[in-house]
């Protein structure tokens, strides 16, 4: 049987136990690396000072390491070095005299070179830091309320359940692995968010499109309909998913320092999107369903 033919018929319902035991130790991770040691966050949403450099010639760090030292700036700085570009993160705001002498042994470096300089004061960080937060709860509100009147409050509970699933799952990876949050982290999460809401809608549409003529007798009717349901959608999931995906790698993988933070993230994102997609929303759906079918009918 060819791989196709396997996952057309595979039980989604009954895999979907292990994927939720996988999901809740991945999760349980993430708390506590949140809890220890937390994200390690961009000057977008700390204080401090961001450097680059465009250079006309190689520049390593090891040229720009004495440089930083003698203008005593070392100490809490980042260097990311780049093909024929450079980026500094400094945690403290330089002042007019620092960015003066940076950009004057940087030009004796390289006279061609140029500099841009981004300083983020501690109150703007704590704004952005703010309105991100709000950002993201306000979108996730907005696809309750949306998937609420359209299907019913299971269906968006469900939804919602996988949407955090697969935003936290990008927080978890960034912050396991110590990865930089910045600005496109944050626009990256909403675009994972709203990839993720409308690959799980797809499978929602083909449940209760089944839901109409489908008996619902037992509760095995019920993991016949689910399984039925994502079958004939599978594919159409995996294949989206592959296509962006493949997108997003090569802009990983091809695009710039700037962006890479927003290419990994919308990597791992599309990753677990198509997975809780197929075997987390559906089946926790089928979950609440099973439990009102199960409740004892009121005596009138």
């Amino acid at each position: 049987m060819s791989f196709k033919n396997k996952l057309l018929h595979l039980n989604f319902v009954h895999i979907s136990k292990r994927c939720y035991t996988f999901s809740i130790i991945l999760t349980i991770i993430g708390v506590i690396s949140l809890a220890v040691f937390g994200l390690n966050y961009s000057v977008d949403f700390k204080a401090g000072s961001n450097v680059d450099i465009s250079f006309t010639k190689n520049v390593t760090s090891a040229q720009i390491e004495p440089i930083l030292e003698n203008i005593g700036i070392l100490e809490g700085s980042k260097i990311t070095p780049g093909v024929d570009r450079m980026s500094i993160r400094f945690d403290e705001v330089l002042n007019e005299d620092q960015d003066h002498q940076l950009k004057g042994e940087i030009l004796k470096l390289d006279s061609g070179a140029s500099m841009e300089i981004n300083t983020v004061d501690p109150e703007m960080a704590k704004e952005l830091a703010a309105n991100a937060i709000w950002a993201v709860l306000l979108s996730s509100l907005g696809i309750i309320v949306y998937v609420g009147i359209r299907f019913e409050w299971r269906f968006a509970i469900a939804a919602i359940v996988a949407l955090l699933h697969d935003a936290f799952m990008v927080v978890t990876i960034f912050s396991i692995f110590r990865l930089e949050v910045d600005l496109t982290f944050i626009i990256a999460v909403l675009t994972i968010i709203g990839y993720s809401i409308n690959d799980t809608i797809v499978i929602f549409d083909r449940i209760r499109e089944n839901l109409r003529f489908a008996k619902q007798k037992t509760r095995q009717d019920l993991i016949d309909l689910v399984n039925k349901s994502v079958s004939q959608t599978v594919m159409r999931s995996l294949y989206t998913a592959l296509t962006v995906f493949i997108a997003a790698l090569f802009l990983l993988l091809l695009g710039g320092a700037s962006i890479r933070m927003f290419s990994l993230a919308m990597v791992i994102g599309l990753l677990f999107g198509a997975y809780s997609s197929i075997f987390i929303a559906s089946p926790l759906w089928f979950v609440l369903k099973s439990k009102q079918k199960n409740k004892p009918a009121k005596a009138s």
